[in-house]
């Protein structure tokens, strides 16, 4: 879990950071960069998400059937 608070703090601290060089030099190289970002925010996050599908519920169900 700590990974993730950590995934998620530095990816909102980036998302802002890329936000604000956008407003400020109206680059859409950082609009591109958060958009990246927040896709790979997500794919980690359900990258997380099944590995802990997979622990809760198909390797506790196969030590029980074992």
């Amino acid at each position: 879990m700590l990974i993730l608070r950590l995934l998620f703090m530095f990816s909102a601290l980036a998302i802002v950071l890329a936000g604000g060089l956008y407003i400020f030099t109206r680059k859409h190289y950082y609009l591109r960069l958060a958009w990246q970002i927040v896709r790979f925010t997500v794919f980690a996050l359900l990258i997380f998400g099944a590995l802990f599908l997979l622990e809760r519920y198909v390797l506790i169900g196969w030590r029980i059937l074992v």
